[in-house]
């Protein structure tokens, strides 16, 4: 029995339809990050290993939930970049390429990452293997690898940058989508880029830098709720993409 690949099924869909879903999922990525990254950054306390281990005492429900919203939204990711693939490579099939292969190479590192935090939760836990370890001891191994995690981390964030000039890019040539949502990745792409290189070279600049984060924050849950609410201008897309040939025709709806 066939079953259809994701691009026959985003194939199947018209490409306001691709564009909604795709906000969607770009939405539902923005939410599972958000609110990992926001336990991390009030849990975690850097060089304090006791206070961290007891703040994750203290919400050892959300110190998983983080885990698995880590998980849930890397392939969420995956999905949503395939379905930006399918509605920007009429635009400009390389630089779509691009677009894909950037976005795609930091889940297996963000996954990766994951086993990090997988080993903390384990340390957590306890267990008779971890008797011949003081607290101490203990505490301190479960920062370490909290650290290595965010470093881990720091890694993929150069590549959600990277994917974002790319994206930016194929938005100002769409002429479907409004060029502002392109200014704003490319801002957000560069505070990610800068953000990540500047904590390795100067360790602890993230404390300095973080109110920065607030640009790329707001300049991708606009573009997620564009394209959810408002898609694409579907009388455009026509003019311009209806020639090609493939995908269905779109029915342009009131108001677009």
């Amino acid at each position: 029995m066939h079953r259809p690949e994701t691009s026959e099924l985003a194939g199947a869909m018209t490409p306001l339809a691709i564009a909604r879903l795709a906000g969607l999922l770009y939405l539902a990525v923005a939410i599972l990050a958000g609110f990992a990254q926001f336990y991390r950054l009030n849990t975690i306390v850097p060089g304090d290993a006791t206070t961290t281990v007891n703040n994750i005492f203290g919400s050892l429900f959300q110190f998983r939930m983080s885990f698995v919203c880590d998980l849930v939204g890397q392939v969420a990711h995956v999905f949503l970049i395939l379905l930006l693939y399918n509605l920007l490579k009429k635009v400009d099939g390389g630089q779509a390429v691009v677009m894909a292969v950037l976005a795609l190479i930091p889940v297996p590192m963000a996954l990766s990452s994951q086993f990090n935090q997988l080993a903390a939760v384990l340390l957590v836990d306890g267990g008779s293997s971890l008797k011949a370890f003081s607290s101490d001891q203990t505490n301190t191994q479960i920062l370490f690898f909290l650290n290595l995690q965010k470093h881990g981390i720091l890694v993929a964030q150069v590549f959600w940058g990277l994917w974002l000039f790319p994206f930016g890019y194929l938005i100002v040539r769409s002429t479907f989508l409004p060029r502002l949502l392109a200014v704003l990745l490319w801002l957000a792409g560069l505070i990610y880029i800068v953000g990540s290189t500047m904590e390795f070279l100067f360790p602890g600049f993230g404390v300095t830098f973080q109110p920065a984060y607030i640009i790329p924050s707001v300049a991708e849950i606009v573009t997620c709720l564009w394209l959810l609410i408002r898609g694409i201008n579907v009388v455009k897309y026509e003019a311009r993409y209806s020639d090609l040939g493939t995908g269905p025709k779109l029915t342009v709806p009131p108001g677009n």
